[in-house]
């Protein structure tokens, strides 16, 4: 079945194609909007994933539909963007054709954004064990995971097994494994401290373990000591220097240690969409893209790459992170290029303007880096709230956000605390390694004298 063209136009009017959805495609397709070109966004999901706040998701903080906005609806006011919901199958680079499951596309000038899936280092049947944080089925999954988990503690008998239980891995020091770990514990500890009858969730352990000398590396080593502090206080268990050697249903093996833990979370690497490898260009250790300096391919100028697919080092020490901020300005950027083109001019390099990075811990605990100026604790979470709720896409996201953050901030309570899932409860909480007891211990009898 054949694709119809984004909307009626001359036909000398160039067709721009952008695959992906995510922030480096939804940005270029805004841009693209003001040109005399047509744009199709094509994505095999219907909505725009705000990624920052995913791990709200997988906590209990936040809904799916809070971060999340439908493309058709962010596009709404663009006459000449279309939006093809479909799988994209491959690219034909001499054909200037992007083949779909139940059809084709023909371009101008393409943008491939397909962002990025976890990476398990060679170590790929891990991946059920310790589900990574890419998607909403993802947060989901986690989410359900640390639910069960204090719902399985709470009908177990034997206290080694409740331990397991209660003990959190979460793998990984970077942001995303940071802002797991911190929001672990304060569920722990804040959350769910009147919840339970049989247990008691403040007893909890989380531990975040890095592979590196330290965590948030990409961070001033100042706020990534004052991040573990903030943890600690939490009473999180940093393990810096730790590399994973073994995971299973019971436990992980970080070096020579073994620690029972019956939920491990993945947030210790990414690697590129698997279309990367279809395109017979340079890759490097990642599968991401080595991209030209104006973010084109190599050898075909009128196709792009930017997001998480993009492999950006000219004029670096590293190529850049795999960020929101990132993907935004390098959107933007071939939006540009394309107009430039259009008009019969050169493309121009890329250049990254780094505006700061920043990470949440917890309840008033943060660290954020803008260069000059470091900021920790309650003005770096403050700083990070503001950034957050003024990029989220969609005046009513935001508004339902800072309405349950501020609700959260107050009372302590997550509202999203919803196991779903196909799989019953009953059959999750009598998995490996657990007795499977029908019911709550026995309650504790008298002691004491007056029990003889």
């Amino acid at each position: 079945m054949a694709v119809e063209p984004a909307t009626p136009a001359a036909p000398q009017t160039p067709n721009v194609v952008i695959v992906g959805g995510g922030f480096a495609g939804l940005y270029a397709a805004r841009c693209l909007a003001r040109l005399p070109v047509r744009v199709t966004l094509v994505d095999r999901r219907n909505y725009h994933l705000f990624q920052p706040l995913l791990y709200q998701v997988a906590t209990a903080g936040l809904s799916p539909g809070d971060i999340a906005s439908p493309i058709r609806s962010v596009l709404r006011g663009r006459p000449n963007v279309h939006v093809v919901l479909a799988e994209v199958t491959g690219i034909e680079l001499g054909a200037r054709t992007v083949r779909l499951a139940d059809g084709e596309l023909r371009y101008d000038y393409l943008l491939i954004a397909t962002g990025a899936s976890h990476s398990y280092f060679g170590r790929d049947e891990w991946a059920p064990l310790a589900p990574g944080l890419k998607s909403i089925d993802d947060a989901l999954e986690i989410r359900r995971r640390i639910l069960l988990a204090y719902e399985a503690a709470e009908r177990e008998t034997d206290p080694a097994r409740q331990r397991a239980l209660l003990t959190f891995t979460v793998v990984g020091g970077g942001p995303t494994g940071v802002e797991l770990a911190g929001a672990i514990a304060e569920i722990a500890r804040l959350t769910l401290r009147h919840d339970f009858r049989w247990i008691d969730p403040a007893q909890s352990r989380v531990v975040l373990a890095e592979a590196g000398p330290r965590i948030l590396p990409a961070f001033p080593e100042s706020l990534s000591a004052s991040a573990v502090r903030q943890l600690e206080g939490l009473g999180v268990e940093v393990r810096a220097g730790a590399a994973v050697t073994g995971i299973d249903e019971d436990g992980v093996d970080l070096g020579d240690e073994r620690l029972e833990s019956r939920t491990v979370l993945w947030a210790a690497g990414v690697a590129a969409s698997p279309l990367a490898r279809t395109l017979g260009v340079p890759l490097d250790r990642t599968g991401r893209v080595m991209v030209e300096p104006d973010l084109s391919l190599p050898g075909h100028p009128e196709v792009f790459v930017a997001g998480d697919l993009a492999s950006f080092a000219h004029g670096l020490q590293r190529p850049l992170p795999g960020v929101a901020p990132v993907a935004i300005q390098m959107g933007e950027h071939v939006a540009e290029n394309v107009r430039r083109l259009l008009a019969g001019e050169r493309a121009r390099s890329f250049h990254y303007v780094n505006r700061g990075n920043m990470a949440t811990i917890g309840r008033s605990a943060a660290v954020a880096d803008f260069g000059r100026l470091r900021l920790s604790g309650l003005p770096a979470w403050l700083a990070w709230v503001f950034v957050h709720i003024l990029f989220l896409i969609g005046f009513a996201n935001r508004l339902v956000v800072m309405v349950r953050w501020a609700w959260l901030y107050v009372t302590y309570q997550r509202g999203a605390r919803l196991i779903t899932g196909a799989e019953p409860p009953g059959r999750a909480l009598t998995g490996p390694g657990q007795s499977g007891s029908a019911g709550p211990p026995e309650p504790p009898g008298p002691t004491g004298p007056a029990a003889a």
